[in-house]
């Protein structure tokens, strides 16, 4: 596994040595995101192109450093899954790329969400085929499980297109995600995948040289629907992958399906939070709105560093909580209560803070 460390480095001086190039392109066409919506937090012209670089890097090293089947002869599903996620990254990343030069009808990325999730689960085969024993369940219908993958890729990948709000965010919260699924996939044996996510951490980390804040480049739609949809294929991957050849105890005695949810804790979170709050109220899911956890975490007086930093901890205690919980003699689903609630209480301390600075405020007045 020593060449995951090739594919790290790879991506990130892909990106580290080109973002400055794309930045001088991106002014030169006057691609940029300028401020003055309301629920935009920067005030000055940032180029917003940064998922083509992402992108790039990230199937570059992927496609290099991919394992030769003579070397992994067991990886032969890896293969035929090579092609199918390189197909429908390229239709996400072209979906990204015209709603950040021109933008596009949010049902009309729905609908490409839809057939992207299709292939992935019709054509590729990566869908969740079993929750063992989460919620008591095991083995899935057939329909069942394709309903619920596909609803999966579509969340999953909408969450991080919703995330990505603040300098860092996204592209932090994407480099924690896929850095913890690349070692469990390391970890399990799976080199293919173990490739895949590191090629993804390493693009991130590079780019986090020039998106945390201040940033010099955003990046866009193209990046953030390209690191959702990795992101879910590894989730699907890790939840429906065979244990039976895994010799580790240390991945064995993680529970799969909670992992993968404390992994992608702060995406989901937020996404329930925000499509329960526009569903009470009456509008639009797909509204954009200022309504969002590190948008509640810059009203208490957080910086744009210290909200994305606050992000990255909470991710990562979670993460490391799960895995404590998973050596513990918890059950199963007695460990998602107790995450669940951990998850949800210290997802709410923002807004608690922010009625406790209103109340003042009034009654200073």
């Amino acid at each position: 596994m020593g060449f995951l460390i090739l594919v790290f480095i790879t991506s990130f001086f892909v990106v580290l040595l080109s973002t400055p190039s794309l930045i001088k392109v991106a002014i030169l066409k006057r691609l940029f995101d300028a401020p003055g919506d309301t629920r935009k937090l920067h005030t000055r012209m940032v180029p917003t192109i940064g998922g083509i670089i992402i992108f790039a890097g990230t199937l570059f090293s992927y496609s290099l450093w991919f394992p030769d089947i003579h070397d992994y002869p067991q990886l032969v599903k890896s293969f035929s899954d090579y092609k199918f996620i390189v197909s429908t990254l390229l239709v996400m990343f072209f979906v990204g790329v015209k709603d950040d030069i021109i933008g596009t009808a949010p049902v009309k990325k729905l609908v490409a969400h839809v057939l992207v999730g299709m292939v992935m689960v019709l054509m590729a085969d990566i869908r969740i085929v079993s929750m063992h024993g989460l919620f008591g369940i095991d083995i899935l219908p057939l329909w069942t499980s394709v309903f619920l993958s596909l609803f999966t890729y579509i969340v999953v990948v909408n969450a991080f297109n919703l995330i990505d709000g603040v300098d860092g965010l996204a592209g932090g919260v994407g480099l924690i995600a896929s850095t913890a699924f690349g070692f469990w996939f390391a970890y399990a044996g799976d080199p293919a995948m173990a490739c895949l996510s590191f090629a993804l951490s390493g693009s991130l980390l590079g780019f986090l040289f020039f998106n945390f804040s201040p940033a010099k480049i955003f990046m866009g739609d193209s990046g953030s629907l390209t690191i959702g949809l990795i992101i879910c294929v590894l989730a699907i991957k890790v939840i429906g992958y065979d244990v039976s050849s895994i010799e580790s105890r240390v991945v064995l005695n993680i529970s799969k399906p909670l992992f993968a949810m404390a992994v992608l804790v702060y995406p989901l979170v937020d996404t329930l939070r925000i499509f329960i709050y526009r569903a009470v109220r009456g509008v639009s899911p797909f509204s954009a709105d200022r309504n969002h956890l590190h948008h509640r975490l810059l009203d208490i007086g957080l910086s744009h560093k210290g909200t994305v930093i606050s992000v990255y901890l909470y991710n990562v205690f979670i993460i490391c909580l799960t895995i404590a919980l998973s050596f513990s003699n918890l059950d199963v689903n007695y460990s998602l209560v107790v995450i669940a609630l951990i998850s949800l209480g210290v997802a709410q301390i923002p807004f608690f803070i922010t009625k406790k600075k209103n109340r003042t405020a009034k009654n200073n007045d």
